[in-house]
């Protein structure tokens, strides 16, 4: 077989290249690619294929461009026989114990195994503990196609680093780690990414060794934010602003620019499970890691804990108050709900019989049912409140006055009784002390 011909084929329209799973990771991929070669793009989801073919991008990671990409749009499986370079990016969730979801790779490795034709390169890019791309979807792929990997086709990783929401580090200009099975597949599968990575590939020597960098960079951006949800607890006890002194300790150098906040998404919250649970498959127990993420993962009900406490300080029954939260994505200027944190906040109130209103117009109404069972009500439709939890920091929310912020309260309520928690410290500390609210900020 003559793989290093794959890349040529592509720039010439001879080949196509294909892209498993089209969501916050896949679908910019792809779009990148078809401004460059044939590019499949393949989902089992029927309903996001079609509102890609209509030119409707729910995850807003390339918005206008969908209407004009060249990207064909399939939830026909059998178009990946079309494909010389297949990337998968499915998504790598944990089960309800922390551990490793598998299911989606698994099921992404059947579909491509029962479409592979010989000659192909795979390369996986779904968040993974080192060892999964070589031990579990291998021999599924083989098991499926009938072919011998290393012989018939071959295989690789490149870790996926797409920011959902992001619009200054993007696909193009981060730099990608590549990986092959060997010299061979490492060599075309990096010259088929610097067709679209701008900032440059950064080959590694071996597939573990990329997969390991994907969950250790999540891991230590968890555990420094841990550390910052950590000093914020202090502070809180301190009776101190945590923004102020962290405002204090980034005048210095070296200082790291962490700040606290609660810790969702796809990535973060839950690569460190992935490589914790590798660890703890050889005998080792993480030390340092899984207590970061019990910290980050305490969050939310210490954000709740602190509205409740709040509310009885004001002379309210928290019971009997009515609470509005603004945000539940898991990050801002972003529809991502995954593993959003603020139903942590929710569900911690919901054991105080409180019943918050949620109102984010980034996210998507039934997907926030269905996954959450939250129920979310356009911003103008929002009663009036005793507490305001804003949780997520949107730039319609950062934008808000302290008149706007009051105008959310019920009218008949002082202002010291109006009890606003700042989760993100959007608001500066001056206007909140001067608009006379009660407030508290993480």
């Amino acid at each position: 077989m003559e793989f290093n011909r794959i890349y040529q084929g592509l720039i010439s329209g001879s080949e196509k290249l294909a892209l498993v799973g089209l969501g916050y990771v896949g679908m910019p991929i792809a779009v990148e690619f078809a401004k460059h070669v044939q590019v499949i793009g393949f989902d089992i989801n029927e309903k996001r294929i079609n509102e890609y073919k209509n030119g409707i991008d729910a995850t807003n990671e390339v918005g206008e461009a969908i209407r004009n990409t060249k990207v064909e749009f399939t939830a026909d499986p059998a178009r990946l026989k079309e494909a010389k370079f297949i990337i998968v990016a499915v998504p790598t969730p944990v089960n309800a114990d922390n551990s490793p979801d598998l299911r989606p790779v698994e099921g992404a490795s059947r579909t491509v195994g029962q479409n592979l034709t010989p000659g192909a390169i795979v390369v996986f890019e779904s968040t993974v503990y080192p060892g999964v791309t070589e031990d579990i979807c291998v021999p599924i792929i083989e098991r499926e196609s009938g072919l011998k990997c290393g012989v018939d086709w071959k295989i690789g990783y490149s870790p996926e680093r797409i920011n959902p929401g992001d619009r200054v580090h993007t696909l193009t200009n981060i730099r990608k780690v590549v990986s092959g099975m060997d010299e061979e597949s490492a060599r075309e599968i990096k010259k088929v990414y610097d067709i679209v990575i701008r900032a440059g590939t950064f080959p590694v020597s071996n597939i573990k060794t990329a997969e390991a960098v994907k969950v250790v960079e999540n891991s230590q951006r968890d555990i420094n934010i841990a550390f910052m949800n950590e000093i914020a607890i202090i502070c809180d006890k301190l009776k101190i602003d945590t923004d102020e002194v962290l405002a204090g300790m980034n005048t210095k150098w070296n200082a790291l620019g962490f700040r606290p906040g609660l810790v969702g998404g796809h990535c973060i919250g839950v690569d460190p499970y992935y490589l914790t649970n590798a660890a703890e498959k050889l005998g080792y127990h993480s030390q340092i890691i899984l207590n970061g993420r019990k910290v980050n993962d305490s969050m939310g009900a210490f954000v709740a804990d602190a509205a409740i406490k709040e509310m009885i300080e004001a002379g309210m029954a928290p019971k009997k108050a009515t609470v509005l939260i603004l945000g539940l994505t898991f990050k801002e200027n972003c529809p991502d709900t995954r593993n959003s944190k603020v139903v942590d906040i929710i569900r911690r109130l919901q054991e105080y019989e409180i019943q918050p209103m949620v109102a984010d117009a980034w996210a998507d109404p039934a997907v926030a049912k269905q996954e959450y069972g939250v129920d979310l009500i356009p911003f103008e439709q929002l009663p009036k409140a005793d507490c305001v939890i804003v949780a997520v920091g949107h730039r319609e929310f950062r934008a808000m006055s302290m008149m706007q912020l009051k105008e959310l309260f019920k009218p008949e309520l002082a202002d010291g009784d109006k009890v606003l928690i700042d989760v993100k410290s959007l608001y500066r500390m001056d206007e909140l002390k001067a608009s006379g609210m009660r407030f508290w900020r993480l």
